[in-house]
């Protein structure tokens, strides 16, 4: 009897060719889904028909009401080792097994230095203009090299972004809460003596920080307020860390040169959605992970998550 496997948020619909499921293929019949799934009813009546979920970094959460009203359900694989979104004691009590797989830090740094230069060099404007027949160079450019790049976050992306910062010629410095001189120095940036001062200084800054209570809300309205009128601000970590009718507020004043954002609060962001129209915003529908080789190893290590599944020894739990 195969067992059912269903995999969600498939936008692209490579969940089965990114990966051999071959190994698998004999004892579970699986299921892509390219379209989102927005309310919990949605989700729980279509996943009611199966056994085993993979489900993409934190883009649906799993509370304990839904784990309730899946009551086949007995294998949840999510990409990444940590899981924000899953009731890890819910999951437990209802008999389902969480695993999670590898997940490479590269994919989000690219992503932001992508933005970052798209923004500097006003890329998209000059490129739909040039498609159009429209002006030829109707912007200038802010340059890199001897700017202040300011990081909220200094871990396993942060310190990559930093790198490249450097390789700019940029001065890069960095600040969150826990981070010390120490970790700083062995990195090669400087240490911002707080919040506000890496705000006030910085030409560019670039958020790459957990989520966390302590970090939700961080850059409101105050805190942007503080950013110069030249710079620009650049989001590939988690939506809620900005607020984000602070950001399109000052946005449409025009207080920032300009944003690049990945994350929203609500994904995928509806048709008639703000951020979809903000000024000065370059915006990309949460692609930092969004890569070949990780897409490559997220199936392929759901795959073998589901083999080890299979055969009484799960690997890579989370919870």
């Amino acid at each position: 009897m195969h067992l059912r496997c269903a995999v969600l948020d498939d936008y692209q619909g490579i969940a089965t060719t990114a990966a051999d499921w071959s190994s698998v293929q004999d004892r579970v019949e699986v299921t892509g889904f390219t379209r989102h799934f927005a309310t919990e009813d949605e989700l729980a009546e279509a996943l009611a028909g199966f056994d085993i979920v993979v489900t993409l970094r934190e883009r649906v959460p799993f509370p304990a009401e839904l784990f309730a009203r899946l009551p086949r359900l007995k294998l949840l694989v999510a990409s990444g080792m940590r899981n924000s979104v899953i009731d890890f004691a819910a999951a437990a009590e209802h008999g389902v097994t969480v695993c999670g797989t590898a997940s490479s830090s590269t994919p989000p740094v690219e992503l932001t230095w992508a933005l970052l230069l798209g923004l500097a060099r006003g890329v998209v404007t000059e490129h739909n203009a040039l498609r159009a027949g429209g002006p030829w160079q109707s912007t200038v450019g802010a340059d890199l090299h001897g700017k202040r790049l300011g990081l909220l976050g200094l871990g396993k992306i942060g310190s990559r972004v930093a790198q490249v910062g450097a390789a700019f010629g940029m001065d890069v410095v960095a600040w969150s809460q826990n981070l010390t001189e120490e970790r700083t120095d062995e990195v090669g940036t400087g240490l911002a003596a707080n919040l506000e001062e890496l705000l006030r200084t910085s030409d560019f800054v670039s958020v790459h920080l957990a989520l966390s209570d302590r970090t939700r809300g961080l850059l409101g309205a105050p805190e942007l307020a503080l950013l110069k009128p030249t710079a620009y601000l650049v989001n590939t970590s988690r939506a809620a860390i900005v607020d984000q009718d602070a950001l399109l507020a000052a946005l449409h004043e025009g207080r920032i040169a300009g944003a690049g954002i990945d994350v929203f609060d609500t994904e995928p962001l509806p048709a008639g959605h703000p951020m979809r129209t903000a000024p000065r915003l370059l915006a990309t529908p949460h692609l930092g992970y969004v890569s070949r080789d990780n897409y490559r190893t997220y199936y392929g290590q759901a795959v073998e998550d589901i083999e080890a599944f299979l055969r009484g020894a799960p690997i890579r739990r989370l919870g």
